[in-house]
């Protein structure tokens, strides 16, 4: 299976923004694992701006576009240092790809970046993408990395997107507010009801919320391709995601018919 899997910024860190080191070694084990079964794996990585604002001692996120692109660039390093080791003890190669809004509307940079991708996945390379932060405005910039992850997944044509999150899934309402919030195990179309109970934003220190994500599932179940969204607290769940189990929300495809 070629595998896109999205991780936010609360699967990656702390609330002061630095590094949440246990849930990225088991991340980046079960990968490199799913990738030892003959997968294709492809990382989108949240973080840059999180990480880097725990990395300059900042108090929040910051919200200049200046100080945003200094953060990323900061912790984009931080990020890639951190996948190239760690993905390096169990022999496997990462290759960086930092994305705006215009290489998936510009024709020849589109292709570029799908010959580039590919080929990296032809050399068994884990391509990790993000958005380019440090130079990415509101102009040309995708958005988030939810946004992002589906349309890395139907550039290549993945089998499956999976966003790892801090929620387990879809609710019926807000499981924060409401105790009596039942997880929605498969959704096959997107209504508007479903949208309507999809508000609110994401962690203090990510971009994301159930709304993107939702987009996100509109884009890729469009393509034919499966979404699933689960729990990033527990990454070993891939494996049972892979396996076709019910974890978390999955959004099934649109499948053509003969």
């Amino acid at each position: 299976m070629r595998i896109v899997v999205k991780v936010g910024t609360s699967t990656l860190a702390y609330p002061t923004g630095c590094l949440d080191i246990r849930h990225v070694e088991i991340l980046v084990k079960t990968l490199s694992d799913l990738k030892n079964a003959g997968n294709e794996i492809i990382l989108v990585s949240s973080g840059a701006i999180g990480m880097g604002t725990g990395r300059l001692s900042l108090k929040e996120r910051p919200a200049d576009m200046p100080t945003k692109q200094a953060a990323a660039s900061v912790g984009q390093c931080e990020l890639m240092y951190t996948y190239d080791k760690l993905f390096g003890e169990y022999n496997h190669i990462v290759g960086q790809i930092l994305l705006t809004g215009e290489d998936f509307t510009h024709a020849d940079r589109k292709r570029n970046f799908e010959n580039t991708i590919l080929r990296l996945l032809a050399l068994g390379v884990i391509p990790v993408v993000n958005e380019n932060d440090t130079i990415a405005t509101d102009e040309i910039s995708v958005g988030e990395n939810d946004t992002l992850a589906a349309m890395v997944a139907c550039s290549v044509d993945a089998d499956l997107l999976v966003l790892l999150s801090d929620i387990d899934g879809l609710y019926t309402k807000d499981p924060h507010k409401c105790e009596d919030a039942m997880l929605i195990p498969l959704v096959e179309q997107i209504t508007p009801e479903l949208m309507e109970s999809a508000d609110g934003k994401g962690s203090s220190l990510g971009t994301g919320g159930m709304v993107t994500k939702l987009h996100a599932a509109e884009i890729v179940m469009e393509h034919g391709t499966d979404m699933v969204i689960a729990n990033g607290a527990r990454p070993r769940k891939l494996y049972n995601i892979v396996e076709g189990e019910s974890v978390g929300t999955r959004f099934l495809g649109k499948k053509e018919t003969l």
